[in-house]
């Protein structure tokens, strides 16, 4: 009897060890932030003034299909670097923030698309500090791989 339940046992840890999806094909790229065809914003070195919109827009490429993506915007005042851009922006002097713009929010993309144009309109706080900003992309796919686009913006009266 024991022997049946041996059997048995190494049947059922066989039959769940299906090779079905072994033969899918993984996901080991990375998405996608582009311009192409559109005109993208922001764009580095762009100046916004206090209380207008940043009307956001990019399109985003997977070869798969893409998952989510993130919009954060935080200060630069003490001029560090993300190095995914190779603009140089004429920057004001360093200085300690007092009221500034903190933006971080997470998007998601309708499921099974591989190409998505991302258009939204970000409202600029009235009463933030002035002066050096980075506008951060960060765009997953579905299987994970992240994508960074950061871009040099200013906020002016």
């Amino acid at each position: 009897m024991k022997k049946y339940i041996y059997a048995f046992t190494l049947l059922c840890a066989l039959c769940a060890c299906s090779s079905s999806d072994d033969d899918t094909p993984k996901d080991m790229t990375q998405p996608v932030i582009t311009g192409t065809g559109i005109t993208a914003n922001p764009t580095d070195c762009q100046t916004y003034h206090r209380g207008e919109t940043i009307a956001f827009n990019y399109v985003f490429q997977d070869d798969t299909e893409l998952g989510k993506y993130n919009i954060e915007i935080h200060n630069n005042f003490d001029h560090h670097t993300h190095s995914t851009s190779a603009a140089d922006c004429e920057m004001e002097a360093k200085k300690t923030p007092v009221n500034p713009w903190v933006y971080n929010k997470d998007f998601d993309i309708p499921a099974g698309l591989r190409l998505y144009t991302s258009r939204i309109d970000i409202p600029i706080p009235a009463g933030i500090d002035t002066g050096d900003y980075h506008f951060m992309i960060r765009l997953t796919d579905h299987a994970g791989w992240q994508q960074l686009k950061s871009v040099s913006i200013k906020i002016v009266e």
